[in-house]
């Protein structure tokens, strides 16, 4: 296991794999093609509060198929080791394609612009000038994400074995302070991560920041936050 594993926080319901699961896998991997998963190959670690309940809040580390320059797809998992456990989905558009979605739909999708420029959202092992270019990408975009599994957390645990109730419809987080410091710390010490340095190295995209609707959406949920140069609500 590397410095940068993450395992699961919670291991599935259920007896352990039969023969006749190493035999379907033996038959799958030698006859059956996965064409639908061979793009999902960038990797992202961020963190989810719920948008009706934003004290559940959570790690998702999501796999990405970037479709084109405008709309990406991802699988969320709860961790990123082998044995990570499929939480749920998320959509992302450009700004483009948001302004251009019905009134009623937009209630849906959350801003990106504070995950990005707070350093809070990464891409564990992508190479520098990589990564900046996925995060400018990111900037004034937004996201639908749904989890249909709530596993916990890593340092808290708390989860379920397995994937029960209705689907979760989860927002971002926006200020400083909204989101659980021990949540941060965790994944900082386990992951080896450097939050206010990637902060530090993402203020150039500063400058490319648009207001964005939803960015002031859960502020009185919370107490004591602090505002992010760069991250204003729309006003809409």
């Amino acid at each position: 296991m590397s410095s940068s594993d993450r395992p699961s926080p919670v291991t599935p319901a259920g007896d352990d794999k039969g023969l006749w699961l190493a035999v379907l896998e033996q038959g799958a991997n030698a006859l059956q093609s996965a064409a639908p998963l061979k793009h999902f190959d960038v990797y992202v670690s961020g963190f989810h509060p719920a948008k009706d309940d934003p004290s559940m809040q959570m790690e998702a580390h999501h796999y990405c198929q970037v479709v084109n320059d405008d709309f990406i797809q991802a699988a969320l998992f709860d961790g990123n080791t082998a044995h990570a456990n499929l939480i749920g989905v998320e959509y992302i558009v450009s700004e483009q394609l948001f302004d251009a979605l019905p009134e009623e739909e937009k209630k849906y999708w959350h801003p990106h612009n504070y995950e990005v420029l707070s350093g809070s959202l990464v891409a564990p092992g992508l190479p520098a000038a990589a990564e900046k270019a996925l995060m400018k990408r990111l900037m004034n975009s937004y996201g639908k994400t749904w989890h249909t599994w709530h596993t916990g957390r890593h340092d808290i645990g708390g989860g379920h074995s397995l994937p029960l109730g209705d689907p979760m419809l989860m927002w971002s987080f926006n200020r400083d302070g909204e989101c659980d410091p021990r949540l941060e710390a965790d994944r900082e010490r386990a992951m080896g991560l450097d939050t206010p340095k990637t902060r530090t190295q993402r203020q150039g995209l500063v400058e490319l920041a648009h207001p964005q609707r939803g960015v002031g959406l859960l502020a009185d949920r919370f107490s004591g936050t602090t505002p992010l140069d760069g991250v204003r609500d729309s006003g809409q």
